[in-house]
């Protein structure tokens, strides 16, 4: 927290540290939270949703997809970027960062999609669709953010009748090169994260990851719009579906198990298509206009917490968030290989044990390994092989566009 002793010089860096370490934190809980979806039970003995469930379904992937943008705005240096070499040259690394994405998303085609789909090549897409927003005003962002989280789920809801059914494996090499339309149909409709809704949570990230977010006047308004959001939106969904008699005319035209399952658990990416009240829902991942209000509501909380956490001004406490925190802070700083990591062991013959057993084992060798990467080699494995990539593309732009 800056004094009025401390000098600019020591000041600023401070404030970035609690802006990244807040960030960090947030990227961790989201990483653990798709995990705990992926190795814990999604539903208890009566048939409910388990609270671990009820948290990170939708949640957690929404978060990630969220700080991805947030992401994007840092790398693009928090502002809008200007035509010239130094922009170019963010603009290849974006679009480098993209294909490496695909790359290792694909490679992991070969995992049991039951286990977790797999969010890489989406988010390889959406990193490409990202490149030309950079360019645009934040007020602009702000305002597209809105108008794509009412818009395109109705898209969606027109465009998906006349598209393939989704892909019942994961998407790899095989559907890409085999199947490409069915594919590109998967990645942007009808898939687990679909690219034409999920470019929201991008979006938004990067009208975020624009603000200050050293600024306790900022942590605050984002958890409380945040906490807002997701009452308003399980406010609006009951309004629609009792009050106004949604759920009564989805029962006369849904099928009962269908519709027991999307109230209850959510939905794989999207909601049917056989009548418009279906938009009234706001379970995890129904790409709805209600749910895109709920799990970015659900971003903002979570994120405006880690970043209060770290403005803790007094020596003990801050030194005892420090502390407590630093895991799941190392998790967040290499969020891509634990990801990765996690997708591979839950499909491989060492993943042995129980639910629960089997998630806290992760939950513990992944911090453990992450405090000790982050202490000894710095930045995790496939980001540091991502950025040796992007930083080398992005320096050949540069060079190249400066010559011209």
């Amino acid at each position: 927290m800056t004094t009025l002793t401390d000098s600019p010089a020591t000041a600023a860096p401070a404030r970035r540290r609690v802006r990244l370490r807040g960030v960090d934190l947030a990227r961790g809980l989201a990483v653990l939270g798709m995990i705990a979806v992926h190795s814990l039970d999604d539903y208890d003995a009566d048939g409910h949703p388990t609270l671990p469930y009820t948290l990170s379904a939708g949640h957690a992937s929404a978060m990630f997809a969220v700080l991805a943008g947030v992401a994007i705005a840092f790398l693009s240096g928090r502002r809008r970027l200007q035509p010239g070499p130094q922009s170019r040259g963010t603009a290849a690394s974006l679009v480098a960062r993209a294909v490496m994405l695909g790359l290792i998303g694909l490679s992991l085609g070969y995992t049991e999609i039951d286990y977790g789909v797999v969010i890489l090549p989406y988010y390889a897409v959406m990193f490409l669709l990202a490149v030309p927003l950079v360019y645009l005003s934040t007020r602009t962002l702000a305002v597209l953010a809105i108008a794509s989280a009412a818009v395109t789920p109705v898209l969606s809801q027109f465009v998906r009748p006349h598209l393939p059914e989704p892909f019942t494996r994961q998407l790899s090499w095989e559907t890409v090169l085999v199947e490409p339309i069915q594919s590109l149909a998967n990645l942007v409709f009808t898939g687990e994260f679909p690219v034409v809704v999920w470019m929201t949570y991008m979006l938004v990230g990067i009208v975020v990851g624009r603000l200050d977010l050293s600024s306790l006047r900022i942590n605050a308004w984002l958890t409380g719009i945040g906490a807002l959001l997701v009452s308003l939106s399980a406010t609006l969904s009951w309004m629609f579906l009792h009050p106004f008699e949604g759920l009564s005319r989805l029962e006369a035209i849904a099928d009962p198990d269908t519709l027991e399952e999307v109230l209850a658990f959510g939905s794989d990416g999207t909601v049917p298509t056989d009548t418009w009240w279906w938009l009234a829902v706001n379970g995890p991942h129904t790409g709805t206009p209600l749910d895109l209000m709920n799990t970015v509501g659900s971003s903002f909380l979570v994120l405006g917490l880690c970043l209060l956490l770290f403005r803790v001004g007094r020596p003990v406490p801050a030194r005892a968030v420090n502390i407590l925190t630093a895991p799941l802070v190392a998790v967040g700083t290499m969020s891509l290989t634990v990801y990765v990591g996690h997708i591979m062991f839950i499909n491989s013959d060492f993943d042995m044990y129980d639910a629960t057993e089997g998630y806290v084992r992760q939950v513990v060798v992944i911090c453990a390994l992450a405090l000790a990467w982050r202490a000894t080699a710095g930045r995790g494995p496939l980001e540091g092989l991502v950025t040796s990539v992007t930083t080398r593309v992005r320096r050949a732009v540069e060079s190249r566009t400066a010559r011209t």
